[in-house]
């Protein structure tokens, strides 16, 4: 399971401005944002645009000066393979760490909707001797049973990040995981699909 909030897409107008500087071109460009603060491509900057992008990665640098900012909550068997897009990407997590001996451990805090009842049985057995675990740490202090509790941590326990990446890393992580067996992939694509001009600059 995977849930995006708090999105927020920026620099396009610098990044535009930036792609007319090989041709000192910059007369010509013709966007500019909307009473709405959205970022509306004029027809001169939207034929510059595509044309950069179907040349090809070298020529589409721009792409690399739109930045997205977005709050992702995951499973950490996600998380591990998203570490692969470390270029164009910035990630602040909450801290497993410093903080997860702070809450009740509950079923919420992991994904499970693709187990089988039987499984999720066996996950709620588990969630339970962590919470013993927990306890015993608050009341205790040794750090023995906070031990425990990391390293029986199930790769199922969602952690959240807030992620600033680029339009050419979405087009990397788009068409690298759009039929990847993992549903989270799936949701990721699905949000990289609805971001402004997500199909003449991706190609989604």
């Amino acid at each position: 399971m995977l849930t995006i909030k708090n999105t927020s897409v920026m620099n396009f107008d610098n990044a535009l401005r930036g792609a007319r500087n090989p041709m000192n071109s910059w007369d010509r460009g013709d966007s500019a944002y909307s009473e709405e603060g959205v970022f509306i491509l004029g027809p001169n900057d939207f034929e510059l645009a595509t044309k950069l992008c179907h040349a090809g990665s070298d020529h589409r640098k721009f792409l690399r000066q739109i930045f997205v900012s977005v709050d992702i909550n995951a499973p950490l068997y996600w998380w591990k393979e998203f570490d692969t897009y470390k270029i164009g990407t910035v990630a602040n997590s909450t801290s497993t760490m410093h903080k997860l001996h702070t809450q009740i451990i509950e079923l919420d805090h992991f994904s499970h909707d693709r187990m089988s009842d039987e499984s999720r049985n066996k996950l709620i057995e588990l969630i339970g001797y962590l919470e013993e675990l927990r306890t015993k740490y608050l009341e205790t202090k040794d750090t023995q049973y906070w031990y425990d509790i990391i390293q029986l941590l199930p790769s199922s326990y969602n952690q959240l990040r807030t992620c600033t990446l680029n339009y050419e890393t979405l087009i990397s992580i788009y068409h690298s995981r759009k039929n990847h067996k993992l549903d989270e992939w799936h949701t990721m694509c699905n949000w990289i699909a609805t971001l402004p001009y997500s199909k003449e600059l991706i190609g989604v």
